[in-house]
């Protein structure tokens, strides 16, 4: 159980820590300004996730290719083989236990995106380090170093995302490597978007997974019929994005092509769970992506 737990806390989501609001990119071009109605025609790019307080994103390009993404507490680059994504690099800080601050050692990765023969991501190898503050004056002090391995499998007549599963483990040099906890993550579908997400979490023994403890269910409810933002970022980024902390299944609505205005999410194990359920109004351009929802503004520029 100590080494689920550790699992769970090894890693957290991406977290915010400035706020800016710019109406033109790094290269001048103009931003859809967030009090105007004329919106953008042709082709278009996001831009910036953010709120009023805060830079939740910051996405760079070269061309058509998202390269890099920040916030202020982290950078994450993404490099190509042709127009796929190869490998992504994560640094910065990471809210580990997930209560909602940045804890004060720096977090390091490393993802390897493989394709199978019919152009569809399959696997993600990952190398992670974990810091901590140590000494006087305090420094970042390597802690721990992890491997892990993702692997995905779609529906056979759908095509979309069926299931991803993970198996992840401590790397101690002089000692040979195993992995020690796993979680599985089934996905359901409403139409082409996600309306469903169920991930369980436990620990191997032996090379063996043992039975689930932990289960959590996202849901995803009154799906519109505009576009969601997330539909300009690379498929490979959001996965990438998804696991980069286990707390992150409620973003899962990153991979519809609309925008639910429910989400809820329910701790399983409970005797009686009890979803926590969260609502939002949406706003749209007039060519209809979304521009508000969940109290994030999106900013999207000119390709």
């Amino acid at each position: 159980m100590k080494r689920l737990f550790y699992f769970i806390l090894l890693v957290a989501g991406i977290s915010s820590i400035h706020s800016c609001k710019d109406l033109a990119d790094e290269n001048g071009d103009p931003l859809v300004d967030l009090n105007t109605n004329t919106g953008l025609n042709g082709a278009r790019a996001l831009h910036q996730e953010i709120t009023d307080f805060a830079t939740v994103a910051d996405y760079h390009y070269s061309g058509l290719l998202l390269t890099k993404v920040n916030n202020g507490a982290s950078v994450t680059d993404i490099a190509y083989s042709g127009d796929r994504v190869s490998k992504i690099t994560f640094e910065g800080f990471l809210d580990q236990d997930n209560d909602g601050s940045l804890d004060p050692g720096k977090v390091t990765f490393t993802q390897l995106f493989m394709y199978g023969g019919s152009g569809r991501l399959e696997s993600i190898t990952e190398s992670r380090n974990i810091y901590k503050l140590a000494g006087t004056p305090p420094a970042q002090v390597l802690d721990k170093q992890t491997k892990s391995i993702y692997t995905l499998k779609y529906n056979a007549s759908t095509g979309k995302l069926e299931t991803l599963t993970m198996q992840t483990g401590l790397d101690v040099p002089g000692t040979p490597f195993e992995y020690t906890a796993y979680s599985e993550t089934q996905y359901t579908y409403l139409g082409d978007n996600v309306s469903k997400v169920k991930t369980g979490f436990g620990t191997i023994t032996a090379g063996v997974n043992d039975p689930i403890v932990w289960t959590y269910e996202y849901g995803f409810m009154n799906y519109d019929d505009r576009i969601s933002p997330y539909t300009l970022l690379p498929f490979a980024y959001k996965i990438s994005y998804l696991l980069s902390t286990p707390f992150y299944g409620h973003r899962s609505l990153m991979l519809s092509p609309n925008n639910p205005s429910r989400s809820s999410v329910t701790f399983l194990p409970v005797p009686l769970p009890t979803p926590v359920v969260t609502s939002t109004n949406f706003t749209y351009d007039p060519q209809t992506y979304m521009t508000k929802g969940y109290g994030v503004y999106y900013i999207y520029k000119p390709l």
